[in-house]
């Protein structure tokens, strides 16, 4: 399932193509996704403007100029790919090439401009709905969301209130969106390698200090990640088509067997499995 970066590089992607534009039509190819589509969704999204293109955790929300907030979830399978923009996306700059339709292109929007923007599913585990702009953070998939890694309400300080007495694995209580917003198994196991921290320490006894440094590196990896364009594994495309390339920056996630890359480690990555997940990390680097 596509991460924060993941979902961030898609964001930023389909921005020059939606925000400030008209969707000039709505095609909606089946009756819904994960769960059914709202009634009326290609006569409701036809004609409106995207007033701003926005990211809540793993969620993209489009604020459009009718009251309605779009809320898309790519879900394990999910792209949001943009055809017609010009090279360098470059904001106003549109041709009119688009591939052919493929078969789980499931919802095509084509925007004011000549862009379009394809939301394909194979598996069909992502959501698109329409809710209210006004109450949008109290929709119940946004009400329990915690702060966002890369801003300001995010600190040592919020993760040791949230992690006071609790005695789960810090791996595991990283990946609940009720603590912190959008993380997810990739990038935790790279933050709690970076940060020095097992996976199974209670997520209770890690010290300040200890929190301060996660804190950063949950930070770092998560900029890094945008940057490289998100973790290409197996179906993740960002909003161009391109493969994201930080998986190949992976300092442990899926490199089980292999030595450490840390100076000085002889240490080799371990995987373990954690509430159902994957979990890797060095035995001898992380305490």
């Amino acid at each position: 399932m596509p991460e924060l970066p993941e979902v961030e590089t898609v964001r930023r992607g389909l921005t020059p193509a939606m925000e400030g534009r008209r969707i000039h039509h709505a095609d909606i190819r089946r009756e819904g996704l994960r769960w059914p589509f709202p009634p009326g969704l290609a006569q409701r999204l036809t004609g409106a403007r995207v007033d701003r293109l926005r990211r809540r955790s793993k969620y993209i929300l489009a604020d459009l100029d009718t009251g309605e907030t779009m809320l898309i979830h790519l879900g394990m399978s999910g792209r949001m790919t943009v055809s017609g923009l010009a090279a360098a996306f470059v904001p106003g700059q549109f041709h009119h090439d688009h591939p052919a339709a493929e078969k789980h292109d499931h919802v095509v929007l084509d925007m004011e401009g000549g862009a379009r923007i394809t939301f394909n599913d194979p598996r069909r585990f992502g959501a698109l709905d329409l809710i209210e702009t006004a109450t949008a953070d109290a929709h119940p998939l946004l009400a329990q969301i915690g702060p966002e890694p890369l801003g300001n309400q995010f600190s040592a300080a919020h993760l040791a209130h949230r992690l006071a007495g609790r005695k789960g694995p810090i791996k595991s209580l990283l990946l609940d969106q009720r603590i912190v917003a959008g993380l997810g198994n990739i990038y935790v196991c790279e933050a709690l390698n970076r940060a020095g921290i097992h996976p199974e320490r209670a997520g209770g006894r890690i010290g300040t200090m200890r929190l301060e440094r996660l804190t950063q590196e949950i930070r770092d990896v998560l900029s890094e990640a945008i940057d490289a364009g998100g973790s290409s594994l197996r179906d993740y495309r960002q909003a161009g088509g391109e493969l994201g390339y930080f998986q190949h920056n992976f300092r442990v996630y899926d490199r089980e067997g292999s030595p450490c890359p840390s100076p000085a480690c002889s240490g080799v990555i371990r995987r373990i499995v954690q509430a159902g997940r994957s979990t890797y990390y060095c035995p001898r680097c992380q305490r």
